[in-house]
């Protein structure tokens, strides 16, 4: 069984939003619907996170493979500004809302709970389990 993980990187995506939507519902249930918002709020920019750094790799790797052997220039500062931004801009709203930031913190760990779950489902769907 061959693994193509431009398919295992493709359904984090989707990890990230079943998983943003149960903590939504379990954060509403414990703390009403600020915790909701604030752990919405968390899981969008886990997931515009997700998206920024899946973007940089590809064009690290591009820049790579066009041009091998000599260092590539990145676009690195550009999408580090746009995800500064975007995370000030949510810290502001969360902040001056009266948003808890602990919960909204929660909310963006679903993107590297999706990466860990999709790494052990490609371990046990590739490797077996003992």
């Amino acid at each position: 069984m061959a693994a193509d993980l431009g398919l295992t990187v493709a359904r984090v995506p989707r990890v990230i939003a079943a998983l943003g939507i149960v903590g939504t519902l379990v954060a509403g249930y414990a703390g009403g619907i600020g915790w909701a918002v604030a752990f919405v709020v968390g899981a969008i920019a886990a997931y515009y996170n997700f998206r920024l750094i899946e973007r940089f790799v590809n064009r690290l790797a591009q820049a790579m493979v066009e041009r091998p052997g000599k260092r590539p220039k990145l676009p690195g500062l550009k999408l580090f500004m746009q995800l500064a931004l975007f995370v000030a801009g949510a810290f502001v709203i969360l902040r001056f809302s009266g948003f808890n930031l602990m919960v909204a913190f929660c909310g963006f760990l679903v993107c590297p709970a999706a990466v860990m779950i999709e790494a052990i489902y490609y371990l046990i769907t590739y490797y077996g389990h003992s």
